[in-house]
């Protein structure tokens, strides 16, 4: 390894600075990743009994916004197959819907839960072992820590929803939607139980981008400088406040878009 290796992050290490040691560190591993793209087409919208009575009522209706509000993941190992885990991830969306109820009215914000589920099948590695930490807790009767489960750990990172189009469908005509448990937490969000009775229903359209991938809390020996001690003094944010404004930037580009493209490429794009 090079003696001019730098330590990336730490404002105190010079290029100079040499190898001090090997250390053992405790990190997160990632075994195993995948990415999708999912158009998730003609989800059903849950929605409260007042909601339900507007879209009962409405003439149409547009998708304003779709947000994740939460994600439930969980995980279990493939039998016959060791060091490979199922993992079972549900969405959660909330559905930020326009509501018309006559073609030419002024559109009225309803708001609802779309579910939608997936499983993915990556590699965790695999281990026997029982793991006993004194950040895992204590039983209140005897003092004993308990031990945790040797798995890997599921993340799942979402980007923002693009939300594609809603629809209005005739209750009976749509296909049976899957039963889910929806959580307490979410349901308050929207002031109580989800409408069952309806004439009409809400079909949204969602883009959809994820990462899924398993983790292990692994021991790594790594070369290491020295301790990263801070050398920035730390700024009281009781200043003037006009003074602040003042040490900002006029925000040109706010006012003057950009070029395209084009126009960059060839500054005066009319001239032959």
């Amino acid at each position: 390894m090079s003696e001019n290796m730098i330590c990336n992050g730490c404002e105190g290490c010079a290029p100079s600075d040499k190898i001090k040691e090997a250390v053992c560190i405790s990190a997160s591993r990632i075994y195993d990743s995948c990415s999708d793209k999912d158009c998730l087409e003609d989800l059903p919208v849950l929605l409260t009994k007042a909601g339900q009575c507007m879209i009962d009522k409405a003439a149409s209706v547009r998708v304003n916004d779709v947000d994740v509000c939460s994600v439930a993941v969980s995980l279990q190992p493939i039998p016959f197959n060791k060091g490979f885990y199922a993992v079972d991830i549900t969405f959660y969306f909330d559905v930020c819907l326009d509501v018309f109820m006559a073609p030419n009215a002024l559109p009225m914000p309803v708001k609802g839960l779309s579910v939608f589920s997936k499983r993915a099948v990556l590699f965790g590695s695999d281990g026997s072992v029982k793991i006993f930490s004194s950040d895992c807790g204590t039983d209140a009767s005897d003092g004993i820590n308990p031990p945790s489960k040797n798995c890997p750990k599921a993340t799942v990172q979402v980007a923002e929803p693009i939300p594609l189009c809603a629809k209005l469908a005739d209750k009976h005509s749509c296909p049976c939607m899957p039963q889910y448990r929806i959580p307490e937490s979410i349901m308050r969000r929207y002031g109580g139980e989800f409408s069952g009775e309806s004439d009409k229903q809400v079909l949204v359209s969602i883009g959809l981008f994820t990462i899924v991938q398993l983790e292990r809390s692994v021991q790594m020996l790594i070369p290491a400088y020295d301790f990263c001690i801070p050398h920035k003094e730390c700024v009281s944010s009781s200043e003037d406040p006009c003074e602040l404004f003042s040490s900002i930037e006029f925000p040109t580009n706010e006012f003057f878009p950009s070029n395209s493209p084009a126009d960059k490429k060839s500054p005066c794009s009319c001239c032959s």
